[in-house]
């Protein structure tokens, strides 16, 4: 081949492999079966996802980056088209998301309890099984009270359990109201982390709680109220107002966290022999 006719046809062949370049690559497109959750520093926190998700990945070939915040921010993301599915606890807001049009239908998941937790000699005397008469003691106590203020799902259980208790401001300083009310704008373990150290209050959900190591002086107070469930939802990210989630994916996981495979996976986790979450799809 002459030299010319030799350089002619390298050059036809570089412009043929870069027309072709996004098209070899599209099989390592498809191949990528990796979601992106958004959720809850309680379910991360606690330990769940660290038991949970490898049993997803090995059932269904598909991983899950999970980015773990308060529920808030976490719908947020939902919001932004920033993850593929929701895995949340603030029911309320899950369910103003769908009506918004941002997440498919929402499914039931499974369900812990809230349990406020401070100084075992529990100084603001809230002791007990009622939520109402113990935030009542303890507003008026002049005790520590640590608030995630994060907009968190327990945040936003938090504000709902004062205004239940007749108080709309716990942070307002009044003659009837001297909790030393602190907003930590953090997660539930540097929460309970700050009350730890200030032999303070705070609201935790019990999976956390249960593997919180750094417990220092701190136990349970009061449990039991039925006002202290906390139900934990699932949402696939609505691919009509966000077109490149990975919706198929997304909605396998949304399945099988439901499913009784799933559920049994969530059943299964316990720490020193307690159970942390309780299942209770709706199917």
């Amino acid at each position: 081949m002459e030299p010319g006719m030799k350089s002619s046809a390298l050059k036809r062949l570089a412009l043929l492999a870069l027309c072709l370049a996004p098209w070899l690559s599209l099989p390592a497109l498809a191949q990528d079966k990796t979601i992106m959750m958004a959720s809850t520093t309680s379910t991360e926190q606690s330990g769940l996802f660290a038991h949970l998700l490898p049993a997803f990945t090995k059932a269904r070939g598909i991983e899950v980056r999970v980015v773990a915040q308060g529920t808030g921010q976490a719908l947020d993301m939902g919001r932004r088209g920033d993850a593929d599915v929701l895995f949340v606890h603030d029911q309320v807001a899950e369910e103003k998301l769908v009506a918004e049009g941002f997440g498919l239908a929402r499914r039931a998941v499974m369900f812990n309890d809230f349990v406020l937790v401070g100084p075992a000699a529990d100084p603001a005397g809230v002791r007990g099984r009622d939520l109402v008469v113990g935030l009542k003691k303890l507003a008026a106590s002049g005790q520590v009270f640590v608030s995630r203020g994060d907009k968190s799902g327990t945040h936003a259980a938090e504000l709902r359990f004062w205004k239940t208790a007749g108080i709309d401001n716990p942070a307002a300083k009044t003659p009837e109201l001297s909790i030393d009310y602190r907003a930590c704008g953090c997660g539930m373990g540097p929460a309970l982390n700050i009350a730890a150290s200030t032999d303070g209050y705070v609201l935790t959900d019990r999976g956390t709680w249960l593997s919180f190591k750094n417990r220092g002086k701190l136990a349970v107070l009061l449990e039991g109220d039925n006002k202290l469930f906390n139900q934990y939802g699932v949402i696939v990210v609505n691919p009509a107002r966000h077109p490149h989630t990975k919706t198929a994916l997304a909605q396998a996981f949304s399945d099988w966290v439901v499913s009784p495979e799933g559920q049994a996976v969530i059943a299964s986790y316990k720490i020193g022999g307690e159970q942390l979450f309780f299942p209770n799809a709706q199917r």
